[in-house]
């Protein structure tokens, strides 16, 4: 794959739209717009990317309303590196005063707590409701805590999941630089299906970075629950050559299953053995956020299964459904799969409400990991929409034994394309 920059990231999805704001309104206020409103929950890659695309692309006759609670989004993906001292939290954090300023897009900061199918509207924790008539739903992902026996939300305050980036992300990371010297740092990553499939293994990666530095004879044990995981063959060739000796990995099939975890004493009890946890790092199994489930959008997965052409839910044609939370058969749960996601939603909703043109839908994602100082890897696909799935075409993947300049170029790559992606989404 060609070399990526913020450049020619957004040279081709580079526009602009009329400004407004909207800070707070309830149904009322909306019963005069004569314009077809869309209204769009979840502020993440995919939501964000959804309300600048529609607000952008429509220029100034969809009504588009993002719902997100939070002021400033951290995104998950650059997190670890965060975790690994190659960023800082700040630069993983991003606003929306862009998108309501430079497209007009009315930004609530409230709670989307209900959806109403049949009234078509969002009601907010806040107070009152949005009608809609159409509505993007990007919730992301919620944690089923308990997948793990003896994790729970109290306990993700003890061994951080963070994979929701933000305070648990500091949590994790201040966590790991008070370990004891010589200390375990212990992981218990997801089943399938979950967030960024390489996500757990950069993150080891990035702790053992840091530990290298600050406490060379600390070890790390991943209870894996899986036999396999992405980039494995690269992410284990780089354990050895940049950590030698540091890096346990152990599948279920050797643990035999986390049986308990007990966050007082730090012990996570398998069928094989008791290990000791300095440090604990937990990620349950995951399923689609829960605003989606309630609005009986998802299926007995936990996810939401969609039509892959326009990303409208197979529950609702007047709900799309799109990042974390959809099934969207071959793309990985990704910042990237939502971003691309969402503008073949933007594109089916438009085309729905204002008759514009509508082109045939193509999909793409890369996942870059970085394991060392400039040694980054990547993995990704482009897609179509098949009848019954978003089918791979085509994919690559970083191989072993490539030499450092690559890598080295594949990091900076992955740099570019980090500022790009964050212009795309967030203006």
């Amino acid at each position: 794959m060609s070399s990526m920059t913020r450049r020619r990231f957004t040279q081709t999805v580079a526009g602009v739209a009329g400004a407004g704001l909207l800070t707070g309104l309830g149904s009322a206020a909306y019963g005069q717009q004569a314009r077809p409103r869309v209204v769009v929950v979840g502020g993440g890659a995919g939501g964000a990317t959804a309300a600048r695309y529609l607000a952008k692309d429509s220029q100034g006759t969809i009504d588009v309303t993002l719902i997100e609670p939070t002021k400033t989004y951290y995104t998950c993906f650059f997190s670890n590196l965060y975790l690994g001292g190659f960023r800082t939290l700040e630069s993983t954090g991003h606003t929306y005063g862009k998108l309501a300023s430079d497209y007009g897009i009315n930004v609530l900061h409230d709670w989307a707590v209900a959806i109403d199918r049949d009234a078509k509207t969002v009601a907010l924790a806040g107070g009152g409701s949005v009608p809609y008539d159409k509505l993007v739903i990007a919730p992301g992902i919620d944690l089923i805590y308990d997948s793990v026996p003896g994790y729970s939300l109290e306990a993700s305050g003890v061994m951080p999941h963070a994979w929701k980036a933000g305070t648990q992300t500091t949590l994790l990371k201040n966590r790991i630089a008070a370990m004891r010297e010589g200390g375990t740092f212990v992981m218990v990553p997801p089943p399938n299906p979950y967030r960024c499939p390489p996500g757990p293994y950069e993150r080891v990666s990035m702790v053992a970075h840091m530990l290298k530095q600050s406490n060379p004879t600390a070890k790390i044990i991943v209870l894996d629950p899986k036999e396999a995981f992405s980039k494995q063959a690269l992410f284990m060739e780089g354990w050895e050559k940049h950590y030698p000796g540091m890096v346990e990995w152990l599948p279920a099939s050797i643990h035999g299953g986390v049986e308990a975890v007990d966050v007082a004493s730090g012990e996570i009890v398998t069928g094989l053995d008791t290990f000791k946890a300095d440090v604990g790092n937990i990620i349950p199994a995951q399923k689609a956020g829960l605003i989606a489930e309630n609005a009986g959008l998802a299926n007995d997965s936990g996810f939401c299964p969609i039509e892959p052409a326009t990303m409208a839910s197979k529950m609702d044609g007047n709900i799309h459904v799109i990042g974390d939370a959809c099934i969207a058969g071959d793309m990985p749960k990704s910042g990237f799969s939502a971003n691309s996601q969402a503008k073949v939603a933007a594109m089916a909703i438009r085309a729905d409400l204002t008759g514009s043109s509508k082109f045939p839908p193509r999909f793409s994602n890369t996942c870059w990991s970085l394991i060392a100082t400039d040694d980054g890897v990547k993995v990704g696909a482009r897609y179509e929409a098949g009848e019954e799935k978003i089918a791979s075409v085509d994919s690559f993947i970083s191989k072993t034994g490539e030499d450092a300049v690559l890598r080295k170029a594949t990091y900076e790559e992955s740099v570019g394309w980090y500022e790009g992606i964050t212009a795309d989404i967030f203006g």
